[in-house]
């Protein structure tokens, strides 16, 4: 059966592609999906044509977006968490084998062929531990990103930090932090059953933005003078604005998240500007290397979510809230987009492998 992939020809369209099924070659590998993950923030971003790829391309020699004369970037594949089965093995191939788990950073689809060596944004690829937990498989990219964001941070036993957004990035964030020695950790979101997840996870106390004044908050009604460190994971501008209004002076934030459109809701004259705050980008792909490389790559950053997730101290309990069928992948996009009080992680599934 010819592989079946998602694709976007124009914002909030899904549509399948049907793919050529080619012989394979003697280093190669054949996977069958078991399931697959969707970005809440990047993926929506592109679904619904707010991402700057909409009528930009990025130049990566120059690291540069730029605006052509009828430029679009759609049709595009989507996904970038892809768990599957290996069912065919090249001649050649010898860290592989049938019946292993893989993750792959790569688009929705029904099957992957890759190559054995191949080199991805988030490292090489190889075959996942044995009886490795096929959910927490769909979180590994997104926990590395989580990771990268937590070093960026810098965190220092006893620090106080607050989070900003708490879907699945930011309750992993949450747990990385505890972990990494922040000794009281606030969290914001506008959404009750987030809160109370992060709660359950370690958060000592979390705020409403909508509600209150969260740097007012963390400023005037305790004995602190606000937060060491945000990490902002929403990808809101007004939350990365209340990010920085919730540091102390020359605190540090973090922006994780993955923004869209022009920066409403953020005003860098006020108090980003006069309280000398240090704003990090902790983006980890397109060619961007890991603050700590060489020591730090995107190959040991994913080396070490696995163990993480091996030895619990990663916990997904209660982050997937929906598991939609692949054939139904417009209904998942469109869940995320209209009701994300509903959701937390949203993954597709596919017939077994």
């Amino acid at each position: 059966m010819k592989p079946i992939e998602i694709i976007i020809k124009e914002p909030n369209r899904i549509e399948y592609k049907s793919c050529r099924e080619r012989r394979l070659k003697p280093n190669q590998v054949r996977a069958n999906a078991l399931a697959s993950g969707i970005s809440h923030g990047t993926e929506l971003n592109l679904f619904k044509g707010t991402a700057p790829f909409y009528d930009k391309i990025f130049d990566l020699k120059n690291r540069l977006f730029l605006k052509g004369e009828n430029f679009s970037s759609y049709p595009m594949n989507l996904g970038y968490e892809w768990v599957g089965r290996v069912v065919e093995i090249g001649e050649n191939v010898k860290k592989f084998k049938r019946d292993d788990i893989v993750h792959l950073p790569l688009g929705h689809r029904t099957s992957h062929t890759f190559f054995e060596d191949m080199e991805t944004m988030y490292g090489k690829i190889e075959p996942l531990p044995e009886n490795f937990d096929t959910d927490q498989a769909i979180f590994l990219a997104l926990a590395g990103v989580a990771l990268q964001a937590v070093h960026d941070a810098h965190i220092k036993l006893g620090d106080r930090i607050i989070i900003f957004g708490l879907g699945t990035l930011g309750l992993i964030i949450l747990q990385l932090a505890k972990l990494n020695g922040a000794i009281w950790i606030d969290a914001v979101d506008p959404i009750p059953k987030r809160r109370a997840l992060a709660e359950k996870l370690g958060a000592n106390k979390t705020y409403d933005p909508i509600d209150c004044d969260v740097g007012m908050e963390l400023k005037t009604n305790d004995s602190h003078e606000g937060a060491d460190i945000a990490i902002e994971a929403s990808g809101n501008y007004k939350a990365l604005h209340d990010a920085i209004r919730s540091v102390k002076m020359a605190g540090t934030v973090v922006a994780a998240g993955f923004y869209q459109g022009s920066a409403e809701g953020l005003r860098l004259g006020e108090e980003w500007h006069h309280n000398r705050i240090t704003l990090y980008s902790s983006m980890g792909v397109w060619g961007c290397p890991h603050r700590g490389y060489p020591n730090w790559d995107r190959d040991r950053i994913h080396n070490v979510v696995i163990k993480l997730f091996q030895e619990n101290k990663l916990s997904i309990e209660n982050f997937i809230t929906h598991k939609i069928p692949f054939q139904k992948a417009q209904e998942a996009y469109e869940l995320i987009d209209n009701n994300p009080e509903e959701v937390i992680k949203v993954i597709l599934t596919y017939d077994k492998a």
